[in-house]
């Protein structure tokens, strides 16, 4: 019997369920200081993603194999490249997912009134992980169930809000906070884009599962690039609804830009229900990284480019030792970046995640570059280049501290290679 495969609905939503989480509920805050022109941001910010989004539709194109970025890396240069690209991938996987930990907390800052301390907050932070960690290792099943429930309150916030606050929309709270008002534009919108950027880690997601989808070089394609211009447009939307409500001043020290500004239009009986609908659809968002975690490290076991621990699986299904060092490895990151200022925290956090997450894109694209050169596609190849200007640009715009901060996660690949399988038999030759 033919196993049913994943339509293009299916696919669509993997797209929107992998980027759409709980960036957007905590990005307004932490852009708050640039005013309006974080406006741009989201777009340029979504043109990059675009981008992206081409490179990895043609690599799923041309290689239809499912696993993750390090699939098209062993295809194009080889072994060890494809080593430290999965290596990266998985690690900065789980540590990106903090953020996600720390907002689905700080969505339910309504209910705890005066008491607003950050250990009340870690505490929360902890318990929660530790209980979704329980939920991924007891059963893959219930966690997916767990996951389709979550999902379908994904959009109430995203449609709700602009809804009813666009009647209330001032354009003169989006104004540029006194420690940028004198930077120049060129200098802002780098900056600014980077951390919009953010809200589209994920956009090569809808590949991984490439065997299981029907017609994989056209459903895929068609569905990232559709699906990411839709994700483009409610977070632009979303964000300029937010920001017309809330003054810069205001909305960067909110815990809760979504909450806040139903709370300021409506009153706190409406913002407590969008508090627990965002604080939920945080916490669908987190269940589904530390599946795709799991399986991102479970895919480079089985390829023999991790140790074979991390193939281990539970009697439930359940690769339980990659799901425990995933989450359990988080704790430490909540307990070291802990700062009273939420949006101090996010953008630490933010920052070197995602300069790692452009380094494995990047080396994508590199693949890309070469693939599309080899077989004469120029205008693949333009767009490849194009992507690759716009991830080195992405990366040279932060720190120099970032950078290398970034680059460590890759490096630190090399104490783990001694333990790694020396067996090539199933590494996608």
């Amino acid at each position: 019997m033919t196993q049913k495969k994943l339509g293009f609905g299916s696919v669509l939503a993997i797209v929107f369920g992998s980027q759409i989480g709980s960036g957007i509920f905590v990005v307004p805050s932490v852009l708050a200081p640039f005013g309006a022109f974080s406006v741009l941001g989201w777009i340029l910010a979504g043109l990059g993603a675009l981008l992206l989004a081409f490179v990895f539709a043609g690599l799923c194109e041309e290689f239809p194999k499912t696993g993750g970025p390090h699939v098209y890396i062993q295809k194009m240069f080889g072994r060890l490249p494809a080593f430290f690209t999965g290596w990266t991938y998985w690690l900065i996987s789980w540590i990106s997912s903090s953020v996600v930990v720390i907002t689905a907390v700080a969505c339910l800052h309504p209910f705890f009134g005066e008491y607003q301390s950050p250990i009340l907050y870690l505490t929360l932070e902890i318990a929660l992980l530790i209980g979704l960690t329980y939920i991924n290792c007891r059963s893959v099943v219930l966690s997916g169930k767990l996951q389709f429930v979550l999902t379908i309150l994904k959009f109430i916030p995203f449609v709700a809000v602009p809804a009813i606050i666009f009647k209330n929309f001032d354009a003169s709270n989006a104004v540029v906070l006194k420690e940028y008002a004198d930077r120049s534009v060129l200098s802002l919108i780098p900056a600014v884009t980077a951390i919009a950027f953010w809200c589209f880690i994920g956009v090569e997601s809808a590949t991984t599962p490439a065997e299981a989808v029907e017609n994989p070089s056209v459903t895929i394609p068609r569905a990232i690039v559709l699906g990411t211009v839709s994700v483009a447009l409610i977070y632009i939307i979303n964000h300029i609804a937010i920001m017309g409500v809330l003054p810069s001043a205001k909305l960067v020290i909110s815990k809760a830009p979504f909450v806040d500004a139903i709370n300021a239009v409506i009153g706190k009986n409406v913002s407590l229900s969008i508090s627990i609908i965002t604080s939920l659809v945080c916490i669908g968002t987190l269940n589904a990284w530390i599946l795709t975690s799991a399986q991102i490290s479970l895919g480079l076991a089985q390829a023999n480019l991790l140790p074979r621990i991390f193939a281990r699986k539970n009697s439930a299904g359940s690769p339980y030792v990659s799901v425990l060092i995933s989450c359990l490895g988080m704790i430490p990151i909540l307990i070291f970046t802990l700062d009273q200022n939420l949006s101090a925290q996010i953008t630490y956090i933010i920052d070197f995640s995602v300069k790692s997450f452009l380094i494995v894109y990047l080396i994508c694209c590199l693949a890309y570059i070469k693939l599309s050169f080899s077989k004469k596609a120029y205008g693949k190849l333009l767009i490849a280049i194009t992507a690759t200007f716009f991830c080195i640009g992405m990366i040279v715009e932060s720190s120099l501290t970032s950078i290398l901060l970034a680059m460590l996660f890759t490096v630190s690949g090399v104490f783990v290679i001694p333990f790694i399988p020396n067996d090539s038999k199933n590494s996608h030759q």
